[in-house]
C-alpha cells in the first residue's frame, strides 16, 4: 500500500460520513405528508429562467423514490415529495449539483435579498464606462491616426477593454460554462464565444499593428446585453412570495394551562391537540381549537373575508390565524401547528406560487431556438470561407462578425423595455406591477373572478338613512356607538354630522359583544345593536340584500332602525360593463352570506357569484377552470385570497389591502376606482403587441443582416454597430407605450388558437 492510500481512505470515509449526515437532516427537515410519503423544500439560488425550471424538475424526478418536483422560480425553491423507506433519504442535493445546481434545505431564517442585481450593476457599470472611453479612442483611429498613435490607441483600448472582458463578462461565462460542461447550450454560450473571439482576434490584430481592432465591439455587446438583463432582473425581482408574510401571521409559540393550573409558553410546534390555550385580547389563534372559556368576538377575515366580526362563546371553532379582538379566551387545541387552518393556507399558497412560476416568458420559448441556430450558422461561415479561401483570419473575423451580427441583444430587449415602459404608464395610473410576466398572463385572461367585501365593495359599512332618524334619536345613537369598536358603530358614528359637544351625556356604558352596545340615562336604557337583542323582535327586512340593519331601543321599545350597507368601490359597474365588452367571463367568490353576494351582484351586473367560499374551495373553482383552458384573472384583497390570487393565472388587489393580499398579487392599484383593472388590461395588450412587434424587428433584423454578415461584407465593428442600432430600434418601438392611447380605442385581443376558450 502507498502512502497515499491511508490518506485516500481517510478522505473517502469523510465524504461518506458527510453524505450520509446530509441525507438524515433531509429526512429530519422533511415534512410527513402521510401513507410513507415526505416533502422536502430545497434553496436553488441559481435558477433563472424555463431551461433552469426544466433542468432542476428533470434531475430530481430520476432520484429514486421521488415522485414530484416542482420549482417556484420567484422565490428559488423546490419542493420534492419523495416515497419514505427503510433505507437512507435521497440524496437529492447531489443529484442536484450533478445537474449544475447549487442547493440547500430551505430555511425561513435564511431568507435574504439576492445578491445577484448588485453584480448586476456593477458589470452594468464597468462594461459601459470602458465601451464609451474605447469608443472615443476608436474615433481618433477612424479619423486616420497614424501608425503610431494607431497603435498606442489600440494598446490602450486593449488595456481597457480587459476589466470588462473579465469582470463584466463573467456573468455569461460562468452561465455558459455550466451549461456546456453538463451538455446543454443556452443563449450565454455563442455570446460568450463571440465577446471572447473577438476580444482574442483584437489583441492578435493590436500586436501585428493592423489597420482595425474590434475592442469596442466586444465591450459595447457586452454592455447592451447587460443592460438588457438587468432590466429582465429588475423585473423579476419584484415578484414576491406572500407565503412567509402569510405565515407570520402565526404567533411563534401559546401560554398553555397545565392539567394542575400551571401556566407555561410553549413553542408552536409542541403544542398538541387537547392542550389548553389562553388567547389574549389583540392576539391571533395559535393553532386551531375550540372555546372553552370566556366571551369575545373575532375578526374572521382570514378565513370568510367577511368585515363583520363574529361572536365567540363556549363551544366556538376558533382556527388559527384569527383575530381575538375584545376579552381573553381559553382554546382547547383541536389539531398541531402543521395540521391547523393557516398551515394549510400556507401551503395553498406554497403550491399556487408554484404552478404560477412554470408559465415560461415570451423570451424563454424564443431563446430555446436561438443558441443551436446561431451556433450553426457561425460555424457553416467559419468552415465555409476557410474551405474558400483557406485564411483563417479572414474565416475568424466572419465568424465573429456573425456572433457579434446575431446576438440576441434585441432579443433580449425585446420584452424587458416594453415591461419597463408598461410598468411606469402603469404607475403613471396607479397600478404597480410585480413581475414582468404578468403583463403577458394579464393580456392572456379570459375570465374575471371578483371577490365581494373590500374589492367591487368599499369594505367599509355606512348608515344609509340618516335622513329619516330624528337628529335626537341620532345623537344617543351616536353617543353610544362611538364607545365600541365595531364597524357597523363606526358607521352609526360616521353618519353624524353634529357637534360632538351636543351629544347627551350617558350615565353608564357596557358593550355586549355579538350583540351591540347598552347604555343607561335618566333611568331609562337603551340598546343599540341587533333588533332581537335590542327590541326582543325578530330583526326587520332592510329592503335590500345587499343591507343589514341595527336598531335602537329604549326600554325594549324602537326609536330607530339603522340600515347600514357597504357602499360600491367607485367604478365598479363601468368595470363590470367595460370587462364584459372585451368578452371577458366575470363572477363573483366571495365567503359573505349569499343575500350580502346576491345584492352586490345584482347593482354591479354579474349574474355568476358563489357566496359562503372559503379559501380552499376559491382555489379550486380556480384550478377548475384553468383544467378547462380559462386564464383567470383574480381581483381580490382580504387574508382569504391570498391563496386565490396565487392560484389565478394573473392577480389584482387594490392598495387598501392587508400585506399579504398585495404580496400575492401581481399588480397592485393605489387608488379606490375599479376602473384600473381595465386600464390594466388595456395596457397589457398594448405591451403585448408592441412585444410582439419587437420579435418581428429583431427576427426582419438577423433576416436582412445574416446574410450580409456571411458574405463577408460585415466586419466585427460594423456588427456591433448593426446589433446597437437593432437594440436602439426595439427600444424606440417601446417607447411608443409611453403615449396614451386614443380615447375610445380597445386593443384588439390575440386570437385564441384553434379549441382555445374565446
Amino acid at each position: 500500500m502507498s502512502c497515499c492510500e491511508p490518506a485516500n481512505a481517510r478522505s473517502f470515509l469523510e465524504n461518506a460520513s458527510e453524505v450520509s449526515g446530509l441525507r438524515e437532516e433531509i429526512r429530519l427537515t422533511s415534512r410527513d405528508l402521510g401513507d410513507g410519503l415526505r416533502q422536502t423544500v430545497l434553496s436553488v439560488p441559481d435558477i433563472h429562467c424555463g431551461a433552469c425550471i426544466a433542468s432542476v424538475e428533470r434531475a430530481l424526478k430520476k432520484v429514486e423514490g421521488v415522485e414530484s418536483a416542482r420549482v417556484n422560480l420567484s422565490t428559488k425553491r423546490v419542493t420534492v415529495n419523495w416515497r419514505d423507506s427503510d433505507g437512507p433519504a435521497p440524496d437529492l442535493i447531489a443529484e442536484l449539483a450533478g445537474a449544475g445546481h447549487a442547493s440547500h434545505l430551505f430555511a425561513a431564517a435564511q431568507e435574504s435579498r439576492d445578491p445577484a442585481l448588485t453584480g448586476l450593476i456593477k458589470a452594468l457599470a464597468v462594461a459601459g464606462f470602458c465601451s464609451m472611453n474605447i469608443m472615443m479612442l476608436s474615433l481618433s483611429v477612424w479619423s486616420g491616426a497614424d501608425e503610431q498613435a494607431r497603435y498606442a490607441f489600440h494598446l490602450v483600448s486593449a488595456a481597457l477593454a480587459l476589466p470588462a472582458i473579465l469582470y463584466s463578462g463573467r456573468i455569461f461565462y460562468a452561465s455558459a460554462w455550466s451549461a456546456l460542461r453538463h451538455g446543454r447550450s443556452n443563449m450565454d454560450v455563442p455570446i460568450s464565444i463571440g465577446v471572447l473571439l473577438a476580444f482574442a482576434l483584437s489583441v492578435y490584430d493590436t500586436f501585428q499593428n493592423a489597420p482595425h481592432a474590434y475592442f469596442d465591439a466586444s465591450t459595447s455587446l457586452l454592455f447592451f446585453l447587460l443592460i438588457g438583463r438587468t432590466l429582465d432582473h429588475l423585473m423579476r425581482q419584484r415578484a414576491r412570495s406572500a407565503v412567509s408574510a402569510l405565515a407570520r401571521l402565526s404567533p411563534s409559540g401559546a401560554t398553555v394551562i397545565a392539567d394542575n393550573g400551571a401556566k407555561d409558553y410553549i413553542a408552536l410546534s409542541d403544542i398538541r391537540p387537547g392542550m389548553r390555550m389562553i388567547v389574549a385580547a389583540g392576539e391571533r389563534v395559535p393553532v386551531d381549537g375550540i372555546v372553552s372559556d370566556g366571551r369575545s368576538e373575532l375578526d374572521c377575515a382570514l378565513v370568510s373575508g367577511e368585515s363583520q366580526w363574529k361572536p365567540a362563546t363556549v363551544g366556538t371553532l376558533a382556527q388559527a390565524g384569527v383575530m381575538n379582538l375584545a376579552n381573553p379566551l381559553v382554546l382547547t387545541a383541536t389539531a398541531r401547528a402543521e395540521d391547523s387552518f393557516l398551515a394549510e393556507m400556507v401551503r395553498l399558497m406554497e403550491a399556487a406560487e408554484g404552478g404560477r412560476a412554470r408559465y415560461r416568458r415570451l423570451a424563454d420559448r424564443a431563446s430555446s431556438l436561438y443558441s443551436p441556430v446561431v451556433h450553426a450558422v457561425a460555424a457553416l461561415s467559419l468552415f465555409g470561407w476557410l474551405y474558400a479561401t483557406g485564411d483563417w483570419h479572414l474565416s475568424i473575423t466572419i465568424a465573429i462578425a456573425v456572433l457579434i451580427v446575431t446576438c440576441p441583444c434585441a432579443l433580449g430587449l425585446a420584452v424587458p423595455i416594453v415591461q419597463v415602459v408598461a410598468a411606469r404608464r402603469l404607475f403613471e395610473s396607479g397600478i404597480m406591477v410585480k413581475d414582468g410576466s404578468a403583463l403577458e398572463r394579464l393580456a392572456e385572461a379570459d375570465s374575471v373572478i371578483f371577490d365581494k367585501t373590500g374589492t367591487l365593495t368599499s369594505g367599509k359599512p355606512r348608515l344609509v338613512n340618516t335622513d329619516t332618524i330624528p337628529a335626537e334619536v341620532l345623537a344617543i345613537a351616536v353617543a353610544m356607538a362611538r364607545l365600541s369598536r365595531h364597524p357597523v358603530s363606526s358607521a352609526i358614528a360616521a353618519g353624524y354630522q353634529g357637534d360632538a359637544a351636543a351629544l347627551p351625556v350617558l350615565d353608564s356604558v357596557e358593550e355586549i359583544h355579538g350583540l351591540g352596545v347598552e347604555a343607561r340615562m335618566k333611568g331609562d336604557v337603551y340598546r343599540l345593536g341587533r333588533p332581537a337583542w335590542a327590541s326582543g323582535e325578530k330583526a326587520a327586512d332592510p329592503g335590500a340584500a345587499s343591507m343589514s340593519s341595527s336598531v335602537l331601543s329604549r326600554n325594549g321599545e324602537v326609536l330607530a332602525t339603522f340600515l347600514i350597507t357597504d357602499r360600491l368601490r367607485d367604478g365598479a359597474r363601468d368595470t363590470v360593463a367595460a370587462l364584459r365588452q372585451r368578452g371577458l367571463a366575470i363572477e363573483i367568490l366571495s365567503g359573505d352570506a349569499p343575500a350580502a353576494v346576491s345584492g352586490v351582484a345584482a347593482e354591479v351586473g354579474i349574474d355568476d357569484f358563489a357566496p359562503d367560499m372559503l379559501p380552499a374551495g376559491k382555489v379550486d373553482h380556480i384550478r377548475a377552470l384553468q383544467a378547462s383552458g380559462r386564464k383567470v384573472l383574480m381581483v381580490g384583497d382580504g387574508l382569504n385570497d391570498a391563496p386565490a390570487l396565487s392560484a389565478a393565472h394573473v392577480s389584482m388587489a387594490p392598495a387598501t389591502a392587508v400585506d399579504i393580499g398585495r404580496n400575492a398579487a401581481d399588480f397592485v392599484f393605489l387608488h379606490d376606482n375599479l376602473r384600473a383593472v381595465d386600464t390594466a388590461l388595456n395596457i397589457s395588450l398594448r405591451a403585448g403587441a408592441l412585444i410582439r412587434q419587437n420579435f418581428v424587428l429583431a427576427i426582419g433584423y438577423n433576416v436582412i443582416v445574416v446574410p450580409v454578415a456571411i458574405a463577408g461584407h460585415v466586419t466585427p465593428l460594423l456588427a456591433a454597430i448593426a446589433m446597437s442600432m437593432s437594440s436602439v430600434l426595439v427600444v424606440a418601438n417601446a417607447l411608443r407605450l409611453g403615449r396614451p392611447a386614443k380615447r375610445g380605442t380597445v386593443p384588439a385581443r390575440p386570437a385564441p388558437a384553434s379549441g382555445e376558450p374565446r
